[in-house]
């Protein structure tokens, strides 16, 4: 556990704490949202593959999601190293690596380019240029738009979606080369719009954090009305867009009442934080999130198969 004196060396700008070791670059990398990224990549590989599924491309699948893991992986770095700072403000995160002082931010700076660089320059040896295009717009409008503008504005989640539903059209601009199916842009709508409740649950859990750290993510008035907007509406219109991507795909009835029934479930819990806006509510949402997501997927590639 890192000291408090080692919190104020990186605030202060002086050497931190020597010790680093693999587990502190390996949470540098945010593992925990790769996952999903890489789930949501090989979904759209997945899903746009045009061939036969017998001969479905192993390698360039492989190709794609580790070029889509080291840039993915570099942008977490590096989002660690720009905001240090302001995470060893906030509870949640003044334990991450160059926060606690256990990391030297030009480490973590030099890690970041290193992952990102070689994730890109990967995608385009490895892929095509369009999937590394969409790598490199997702790692740069991460970093210098959606990670400043946290601490201007509210519309900062709004803003930050664009770049944070990309991973979907990576995938399938690897396995087709092409962006022109509209098929593709449903799986694109489905990520985009989940990531409002997704954050929104985070966001009233930890208020206080960010308040703290400067980030204007929550309102300081119309909080209840802000919610709404943040996370009713996008269910209703991911719920849209999952039916969407189903039709899109040519499933039946089943995969139907599949995905309305766990765009309601999800409404539900959307709706129950708005009105109850308790811990626990936001808690039982940000559950029903991360379930959303996988499941989702699987119905869409259980009914291709």
């Amino acid at each position: 556990m890192a000291s408090s004196s080692g919190v104020l060396a990186v605030e202060r700008g002086a050497r931190p704490v020597p010790g680093v070791n693999i587990a502190d670059f390996w949470a540098l990398t945010k593992p925990e949202v790769n996952f999903l990224i890489l789930i949501a990549t090989s979904t759209g590989f997945y899903l746009g593959y045009p061939g036969n599924l017998a001969a479905f491309p192993l390698q360039r699948l492989f190709d794609t999601l580790l070029g889509t893991l080291l840039v993915a992986s570099g942008a977490g770095a590096l989002n660690q190293y720009l905001e240090h700072r302001f995470d060893a403000r906030m509870r949640r995160t003044k334990r991450r690596p160059v926060a606690s002082g256990r990391m030297r931010p030009a480490t973590a700076a030099w890690f970041g380019l290193l992952l990102s660089a070689s994730g890109a320059a990967y995608l385009v040896l490895a892929v095509n240029a369009i999937a590394a295009i969409l790598a490199v717009f997702t790692l740069t409008s991460y970093l210098f738009i959606y990670t400043p503008l946290k601490r201007k504005t509210t519309l900062c989640t709004l803003i930050g979606a664009v770049p944070g539903a990309m991973p979907p059209l990576i995938g399938w601009a690897a396995a087709t080369g092409s962006l022109t199916s509209a098929n593709a842009w449903m799986l694109y709508a489905v990520l985009f719009f989940w990531q409002f409740p997704h954050f929104m649950a985070i966001a009233w859990m930890y208020r206080e954090d960010y308040a703290q750290a400067g980030y204007s993510i929550l309102p300081t008035e119309g909080e209840g009305r802000f919610l709404t907007w943040q996370s009713c509406l996008p269910c209703l219109g991911l719920a849209m867009a999952s039916v969407a991507a189903v039709s899109g795909n040519g499933k039946g009835s089943i995969e139907y009442c599949a995905a309305l029934l766990l765009g309601l479930g999800l409404l539900y819990y959307a709706v129950r934080f708005v009105l109850v806006r308790s811990r626990i509510a936001a808690r039982q949402l940000l559950k029903a999130s991360i379930i959303y997501l996988p499941t989702e997927f699987l119905i869409l590639v259980l009914g291709r198969g």
